[in-house]
């Protein structure tokens, strides 16, 4: 146990957070999500089963230790719901408050097409897959850079 850091961070998630540079997509995906197929093809072929754990309490960990990207538009991407790609569901308004909250400002959160989201998926650094139940909690997030 490490002092001041969530038991989610995981030794297996806090090294990949710590890897990922400036700009790389951390995909963090529900208990539906086909995460080990998705995960294979990822830069680092990794997938850390965050058992137990939703999403809000995966983001809440994550984004304590990890900026989002400022120089983008959309440093959150969420799936959208099929044939509803304005609907912004309870688990996506969470991810994005908890978002604000931890970066101390709104921070945009874009979508993508459900298809196109497991593409894009496949292009990021490593899939983190919770426990979460409801539908469509699945994000794609961009790490940023810390100034001292």
């Amino acid at each position: 146990m490490l002092k001041g850091i969530s038991p989610i961070l995981t030794s297996d998630l806090l090294r990949i957070l710590d890897e990922m540079g400036h700009g790389d997509d951390l995909a963090l995906v529900d208990r539906n999500f086909p995460a080990a197929s998705v995960a294979a093809e990822t830069v680092t072929g990794e997938l850390i089963h965050l058992k137990g754990v939703d999403d809000n309490q995966a983001a809440e960990a994550i984004f304590s230790v990890m900026p989002l990207d400022t120089y983008v538009e959309e440093p959150i991407r969420r799936m959208e719901v099929i044939g509803e790609p304005d609907t912004v569901l309870e688990v996506h308004a969470d991810v994005k408050r908890i978002a604000d909250a931890a970066e101390g400002r709104p921070m945009p959160m874009g979508s993508i097409e459900r298809y196109a989201f497991y593409d894009e998926a496949k292009k990021a650094y490593a899939v983190v897959q919770t426990s979460e139940t409801r539908p469509y909690g699945c994000f794609l997030l961009k790490k940023g850079v810390i100034f001292d």
